[in-house]
């Protein structure tokens, strides 16, 4: 489990306070570097050329793919999200690929996949949750309560379901934060596993790495493949699961 391991790599003995250290550490070099690879891809697809080349083309595709996902789970009034859930999609989608590039192969060289930590994914879970809050409260006032009373329902059935309906939204950030968490940190887990095996079967000799080795590497290879399309599904997942809840706050459905 040592690829998990949050490590300093600067200011090991910062404190903000008694007990609580600021130190800078490779978590947060990951996401520094992922957060500039967003920029510089934005960046580099502003041109707006009539023309557009390949990079303008690309961040156009991405740009009205998110669009297209606001408007269909939003509505009109989803577009003026769109800078948030691009930047949020990207991020995520960058981060989750960024931690399958084989960096070491090159010494003292290591990735690291920031979003199979529930701290990474928790925090940007409870900034889509804080937004949803933010603009219901703002558009609807006290009125964003009736999301947890639905209507039609019998007198003596409001008060229980209002109740489960509660906890569920409730427990949104959480399940959002988990749910790409645990994806992520089971995809890592599995490859470094199988990565035991092919150096365990070569350690072992010609047989067992030809047992054991040959076919754990061939089955690495494919669920390297595999993690790829994971990344970016979750990418989605968590853009797609904030765009619904906003959805909620918008248009209390």
């Amino acid at each position: 489990m040592k690829q998990f391991t949050i490590e300093p790599i600067a200011g090991a003995d910062w404190q903000l306070a008694d007990g609580f250290g600021i130190a800078f550490t490779n978590s947060a070099l990951w996401m520094a570097v992922t957060a500039l690879l967003v920029t510089l891809f934005v960046a580099g697809g502003m041109k707006r050329s009539l023309v557009p080349g390949r990079w303008q083309m690309a961040v156009e595709t991405m740009t009205g793919f998110i669009d297209d996902l606001l408007e269909a789970n939003v509505g009109k009034a989803g577009r003026k999200y769109v800078p948030y859930i691009f930047t949020l999609f990207m991020f995520i989608l960058f981060g989750n690929l960024l931690g399958l590039v084989p960096l070491g192969l090159i010494p003292h060289v290591h990735a690291f996949t920031f979003t199979s930590h529930f701290t990474a994914t928790g925090v940007l879970a409870i900034m889509s949750f804080a937004i949803v809050l933010i603009v219901g409260f703002w558009k609807h006032g006290f009125h964003f309560f009736s999301l947890f009373w639905p209507s039609n329902t019998p007198v003596f059935l409001a008060a229980p379901i209002s109740l489960i309906e509660l906890v569920s939204f409730m427990v949104r950030p959480f399940s959002l934060a988990l749910r790409l968490f645990v994806a992520m940190m089971a995809g890592h887990v599995l490859l470094k596993v199988l990565a035991s095996f092919v150096i365990a079967g070569g350690s072992a000799g010609a047989g067992l790495g030809v047992l054991v080795g040959v076919p754990s590497f061939i089955l690495m290879v494919a669920i390297s493949a595999l993690e790829i399309l994971v990344a970016g599904i979750q990418a989605y997942v968590f853009a797609l699961l904030t765009s619904l809840y906003i959805n909620d706050a918008e248009n209390l459905h």
